[in-house]
């Protein structure tokens, strides 16, 4: 491989003097809150941290999008790594090692104008590499080109001695195992070198479809989706009767140069934000603006658009657009549940689907994906199926009531729940819905036998207490 090269050349910041605060997070939802020590490390040297009070252990935090408690530990220390650490870039085999800390907007604005795109994306720019592959982040081509760490050549792992490794599958499936989904608890992740994909520009070619319920919007999904390389369907979650689970299916791929107005600067990437939400607002989404929404959002998409060319933001992050859109919840703060539903099991999702939209419960976000293979990990996400992500109202006892219910369904036909998003499981459904937890556990405490690396989230849900499990074998993590 050719020696990858700097992108540019400020990819170089000094780490200030005074780095160590007090500061009250929370995680995206706003609703879990914690105060920690906070200090800001340069991912390139590492850091001795063995001076710091460890009582309470240590996490790295990104920048916040985790919506529950998995980026919090309350009473202990948080790491933040620099996010103008350094991005490399090898022109002609497309990979690309970055620092942890680097977010995915600085990413794709260094290269996509060199023709390059990352291999998988969130529903939003502002995510760390490190959290990407902590998370084991999933897109809209889950179905084709899977999940984040399928694409990764190695990534680099700091201890609590400031010494920072370089982990390959080869050299050792123990640590690759644990930290792929892992919630950043095997430690920092400083660094991660991963492939990218060739594009030709910065837009889409996007076809859009209306589904009359439910059973037209999934059986439009398995017969389609392999012929795109994305596929999204938004879903309207308090439409009842014969409309019910009616949606807008939106699949589409990247633009050719060739399919672009020669107007438009083909591989210009200039996303904007449209306006900012501001703090301290009253809850702004109820039940009767949300029925508003969904039919207009309903009504105003074609019945059935082909060739549609799009910027490349407004199809993968269109609530970037909007700064600090959480705020919408009012400070009460939302939850986002997000379930995955194994193929085979389509009449639970169905029931799911009817359960939500006989209680009424009113959110402005339901999403649903099809999900291909999965990494191997024990820990990540993602399995051949179905995954619905729901926004709620977070304050509200009904909701809870609601989930609770749902997490049954889900549980009961070997589904499972993402941890980034969660801020509402109990430490059963955990075992139950990742059946390789103990698996996991045993690997974590190779990486970290101090158990210095925890979390808020871990200990919500007793991620490493220990439950019998034995350890298994990990050569297809």
């Amino acid at each position: 491989m050719a020696v990858l090269t700097p992108v540019s050349a400020d990819a170089v910041s000094a780490v200030p003097s005074e780095r160590l605060h007090y500061e009250e997070l929370t995680g995206w939802g706003r609703t879990p809150r914690s105060t920690s020590r906070v200090i800001q490390i340069d991912s390139r040297r590492g850091e001795d941290l063995r001076g710091h009070d460890l009582a309470r252990g240590a996490l790295t935090r990104g920048l916040g999008r985790a919506y529950g408690d998995a980026a919090l530990n309350g009473g202990g220390l948080v790491l933040r790594l620099d996010p103008e650490g350094p991005i490399e870039l090898d022109g002609t085999t497309g990979v690309l090692r970055a620092g942890g800390g680097v977010s995915f907007d600085r990413i794709m604005a260094e290269i996509l104008p060199r023709g390059w795109f990352v291999p998988v994306t969130a529903g939003t720019r502002a995510i760390t590499v490190g959290g990407a592959l902590a998370c084991d982040v999933h897109g809209k081509n889950h179905h084709v080109d899977g999940s984040f760490a399928h694409h990764v050549v190695s990534f680099e792992l700091m201890d609590v001695n400031g010494e920072i490794r370089t982990i390959t599958r080869e050299s050792d499936p123990v640590a690759w195992a644990a930290t792929i989904g892992g919630m950043g608890l095997t430690g920092p992740i400083t660094a991660v070198t991963f492939a990218l994909i060739p594009v030709d520009t910065t837009f889409m070619t996007v076809d859009t479809d209306r589904a009359r319920d439910l059973d037209d919007l999934m059986a439009a999904m398995a017969e389609g989706d392999d012929r795109y390389r994305y596929s999204v369907a938004w879903i309207d979650l308090l439409a009842t009767g014969s409309r019910l689970g009616r949606g807008v299916l939106t699949r589409g791929d990247h633009a050719r140069g060739d399919q672009i107005d020669t107007s438009k600067d083909a591989r210009g990437f200039t996303p904007r934000r449209l306006l900012d939400v501001p703090d301290h607002l009253p809850r702004l989404i109820g039940r009767r603006r949300v029925a508003a929404f969904n039919e207009f959002w309903f009504r105003s998409a074609p019945r059935s658009q082909r060739d549609d060319i799009q910027p490349l933001s407004r199809f993968f992050h269109p609530l970037d657009a909007v700064g600090w859109w959480n705020r919408l919840y009012g400070p009460g703060g939302f939850l986002q549940y997000q379930l995955l539903i194994p193929f085979a099991a389509e009449t639970t999702l169905v029931h799911l689907v009817e359960t939500v939209a006989r209680s009424g419960a009113a959110g402005m976000l339901a999403v649903l994906k099809r999900f291909g293979e999965g990494s191997g990990a024990p820990l990540s996400f993602p399995e051949p199926g179905w995954t619905l992500t729901i926004d709620l109202p977070a304050r509200d006892d009904s909701v809870r009531t609601l989930l609770r219910e749902l997490d049954e369904m889900v549980l009961g036909v070997g589904g499972r729940h993402y941890l980034a998003k969660d801020a509402h499981l109990s430490p059963d459904s955990v075992r139950r819905g990742y059946p390789r937890l103990g698996e996991w556990r045993d690997l974590r405490d190779q990486v970290d036998p101090q158990r210095h690396w925890t979390s808020d989230l871990a200990r919500r849900l007793r991620l490493m207490d220990p439950d019998g499990s034995s350890t298994q074998e990990v050569s297809d993590a």
